[in-house]
């Protein structure tokens, strides 16, 4: 017997050094430099780094900031919507896909194609779109439509949700597409027994289906979350934060002030917040869905 585990235990070295170069990433690329920010945000580092510790200083002067604290304002409400309209069309394109309609292929295609495109073409073909000038609304008013308006990427009040639009017109193809995998997941057998006994299709959805994918649900959620936090690239590509702060993003402050302000350390303390938020939010659903995984192993 130890000598199957000594020839078990040789022939794991090829997959030790396979796995070598993903493990000095996960150490020194995410873990380590994830811990120099942590440090650098405790210290009064301004254009490089230094070694002047000065506490939580960093952290009260972010917190006292009114761009950062409107850029955390814009963010959750921009994160409620992209997450809960990518779920609720993403899962309906979902359900209406897996009808086994013709042309399937075609259809995942359309609609996974905008995921496939960068957040900056993305951004720029909305700006474009949008803007009343010579967009939607001037399009509109040709046909003799004048009165009517569209004009949210200038609006202050509006442009949060422009940037929603493009987000979720870019990432529901992916939901879907992770949804239609959880639904062909679950039995047909049920689906047989609902027929037969009557139950309504939305309670079968409700009831039992959605229960039934609850890890494709997470993951899904965790994806979206991640998604929120790296709000960067559409924002520059639409309104560079305008109407004045009106759509900045805390991913843009840290990038401004990381690289325009040169204040590394209260960039770095923005993105000790930003990380902490998102794992805060993240963990419970990857908890979740772990559990899950150990019942289903189990069953």
């Amino acid at each position: 017997m130890p000598m199957f585990k000594r020839l078990h235990a040789v022939n794991q070295w090829p997959l030790w050094l396979a796995m070598l170069p993903l493990i000095l990433t996960v150490f020194i690329a995410y873990l380590g430099t994830g811990l120099w920010s942590l440090w650098i945000s405790f210290t009064n580092s301004r254009t490089f780094p230094s070694g002047d510790f000065v506490g939580l200083a960093q952290y009260e002067r972010l917190f006292d900031n009114e761009r950062w604290m409107l850029s955390m304002q814009n963010l959750a409400l921009y994160g409620i919507l992209f997450m809960g309209f990518c779920m609720l069309i993403g899962f309906f394109l979902a359900i209406l896909i897996d009808q086994k309609v013709r042309m399937e292929g075609l259809f995942r295609t359309i609609f996974l194609y905008p995921y496939a495109m960068s957040f900056i073409a993305t951004g720029l073909a909305w700006q474009w779109a949008l803007n009343p000038s010579f967009g939607i609304q001037q399009s509109v008013n040709q046909l003799g439509f004048e009165n009517f308006r569209f004009d949210w990427i200038v609006d202050q009040d509006m442009v949060i949700y422009t940037l929603v639009i493009a987000s979720v017109w870019q990432a529901s193809g992916l939901v879907m597409a992770l949804m239609l995998a959880g639904l062909r997941g679950v039995d047909e057998e049920i689906w047989k027994a609902a027929r037969i006994d009557g139950i309504p299709t939305w309670r079968v959805y409700v009831a039992i289906v959605i229960p039934a994918i609850y890890p494709t649900l997470a993951t899904v959620v965790v994806l979206l979350l991640t998604a929120v936090v790296k709000l960067f690239d559409v924002v520059v590509a639409m309104t560079q934060g305008g109407p004045g702060t009106a759509s900045e993003v805390p991913a843009k402050f840290i990038m401004d002030h990381l690289f325009g302000r040169a204040n590394i350390g209260l960039a770095s303390a923005g993105a000790v917040v930003l990380i902490a938020t998102v794992v805060g939010l993240a963990a419970p659903f990857v908890y979740l869905r772990s559990r899950h995984a150990k019942r289903e192993g189990r069953s």
